[in-house]
């Protein structure tokens, strides 16, 4: 419920500083995933290759640099990552509209910042999802991931409504300045907050001194060396491979095969912003009450439904739009429900020293895989047609909900070091 993450805002401080300049940032974030693209086709005209090759870019830093990541966050301390991390992308970004003022900007520049900006947001991300069990306490974990889950939801909801005026308003490259500010605010929190001790192994009082290989061959022994931990990972590899062959093909299925008018497009996907949101804020209660291991099993199951149900429409109008709407209001329920438990879970299970290098691992399976699942996802649309695509993505999230469901989670009723909730 709402008052349980505000109330973890209001007794820790430094939470609620790193929550702030995550929420500033989350928001310029989702302005720029609208205004970069329509920077590249209304303002350099971009080819479909070229805005393919742009998208591509913001994903590639996490295959080439992911697991180191994990390793370099482990060795030095978190707040300065956060701080140079945001300040690096506000410059990045900040050269857009100076450049486009001048009329001296072009296809390459703006793959460059998509680049090092997708780099610099693996560091920063993997630092501030490593930072949260060192702020805040194990019992509080879950709300606190809840908050950071709605900061996303919400900025994912409206940010492009957001930046459809802004563009309208003060041309594309312009509005991408907001973005840049908004790091700006982000790294002004970040300086504020007073980081505990990092941690260094009992085993080992020189961590950084081991080599790079080992420690990355450490950071995969504690994924898949804990039942949990490599149950959760490879569910949620399943889920994000599967989910990514449906992604971008929703809009277009809408269009083609469903014939529905860009209104109604429209409010299917806002539909999904307006459920996540939703399941944003019951997730720490619904964790608490199913547990959250059972809380992950049923946020799984319920968006692997949704490629069924989204490739079910047929018949009068109104019949086809609601079955869709049921479609994305489970998928935008059933993605808080499990990512909060499985972060916290992430969080609750690793230590602190081996930490950065398992969510660098972990963000290198599954957005890689949805790198991958996107690309087949393609092909099979290309090959099968949309309808049975839909249903086979369907089919592979449901696979990641079972492995999910016949592993340790499902009798995982609180998370490990943390009291059963009374």
């Amino acid at each position: 419920m709402l008052w349980r993450w505000t109330e973890v805002l209001r007794s820790n401080r430094e939470f609620a500083k790193l929550w702030t300049g995550q929420a500033s940032s989350s928001f310029g974030s989702a302005v720029t995933t609208v205004a970069m693209p329509l920077t590249a086709v209304v303002v350099l005209h971009a080819s479909p290759l070229q805005m393919g090759v742009l998208s591509a870019l913001t994903v590639v830093p996490h295959l080439l640099f992911g697991l180191p990541a994990g390793v370099w966050v482990d060795r030095f301390r978190r707040r300065p990552i956060l701080i140079v991390a945001d300040l690096g992308r506000a410059l990045l970004l900040g050269t857009i509209p100076v450049l486009g003022a001048f009329g001296l900007l072009r296809i390459e520049h703006l793959c460059a910042v998509a680049f090092l900006a997708g780099a610099l947001t693996l560091f920063s991300d993997t630092a501030s999802t490593t930072l949260v069990p060192a702020l805040v306490d194990r019992k509080r974990l879950m709300e606190a991931n809840g908050a950071s889950m709605l900061n996303q939801t919400v900025a994912a909801t409206a940010g492009p409504s957001v930046a459809g005026g802004l563009v309208q308003l003060v041309t594309a490259p312009i509005a991408i300045a907001l973005d840049a500010i908004s790091y700006l605010v982000s790294a002004v929190c970040s300086f504020l907050i007073r980081e505990p001790s990092h941690p260094v192994r009992s085993d080992d009082s020189r961590p950084r001194s081991a080599p790079m290989r080992a420690q990355l061959t450490e950071g995969l022994r504690a994924v898949f060396g804990n039942p949990l931990m490599s149950a959760l990972a490879v569910s949620a590899t399943l889920g994000a491979v599967a989910g990514a062959m449906q992604g971008p093909l929703v809009v277009l299925y809408m269009v083609r095969e469903l014939r529905l008018s860009p209104f109604l497009v429209g409010v299917a996907v806002t539909v999904v912003g307006v459920a996540s949101v939703a399941g944003a804020l019951v997730a720490p209660a619904f964790s608490d009450r199913l547990g959250p291991g059972r809380s992950y099993i049923v946020g799984q199951l319920l968006v692997s439904l949704a490629g069924f149900v989204l490739a079910a429409p047929g018949g009068p109008m109104v019949l086809l739009a609601s079955v869709l709407f049921l479609g994305q209001t489970l998928t935008g329920l059933g993605l808080p429900l499990f990512a909060v438990p499985q972060r916290t879970l992430r969080q609750a299970l690793v230590p602190d020293h081996l930490l950065g290098r398992v969510t660098a691992t972990w963000r290198t399976l599954v957005i890689g895989g949805q790198t991958f699942g996107a690309l087949l996802g393609g092909l099979l649309g290309t090959a099968l047609r949309l309808r049975p695509t839909l249903i086979l993505s369907g089919a592979g999230m449901l696979l990641g909900f079972l492995w999910a469901a016949r592993s340790p989670l499902r009798s995982l009723t609180h998370v490990p070091g943390a009291e059963p909730a009374t």
